[in-house]
């Protein structure tokens, strides 16, 4: 091979690698940004589909959790009465079935009695004070 050959290969193989290190940093970052394209798009839509459940589920929990301050706000003052006389009863029934040495009776009457107290006391929290219009 002559020199004009020799520099002709080399001049041949080296052009041939910047054309394939071009192709290949071409394709590279056109899949980068085909790919972060399609990603963002898809996370954007799975973030609005997560956002809209979550919503949904927030607002389901709202509207359960206002239903039950509208039922508790809706007793009545006479309710909170009821309770507490029903709890007096459970504790009288308590001590009757203490006395006649049935322990696991008076037990249950007492959890009762602790039971509607605390209904009781929940109610209490949401009576109103004075003059409300």
């Amino acid at each position: 091979m002559t020199a004009i050959q020799i520099c002709a290969l080399i001049s041949i193989v080296i052009a041939a690698g910047i054309l394939y290190w071009i192709g290949y940093r071409g394709g590279l970052t056109d899949g980068k940004n085909d790919g972060y394209d399609e990603g963002h798009s898809d996370g954007y839509a799975l973030g609005r589909e997560e956002a809209s459940a979550a919503y949904a589920t927030s607002l389901n929990k709202m509207s359960d959790q206002c239903m039950r301050t509208e039922l508790l706000l809706s007793r009545e003052p006479q309710d909170r009465y009821t309770l507490l006389a029903i709890a007096e009863k459970l504790k009288l029934a308590a001590d009757t079935f203490r006395a006649v040495r049935s322990e696991s009776q008076a037990v249950q009457a007492l959890a009762l009695c602790d039971k509607a107290r605390n209904m009781a006391a929940l109610m209490d929290r949401f009576e109103l004070k004075g003059d409300a219009v």
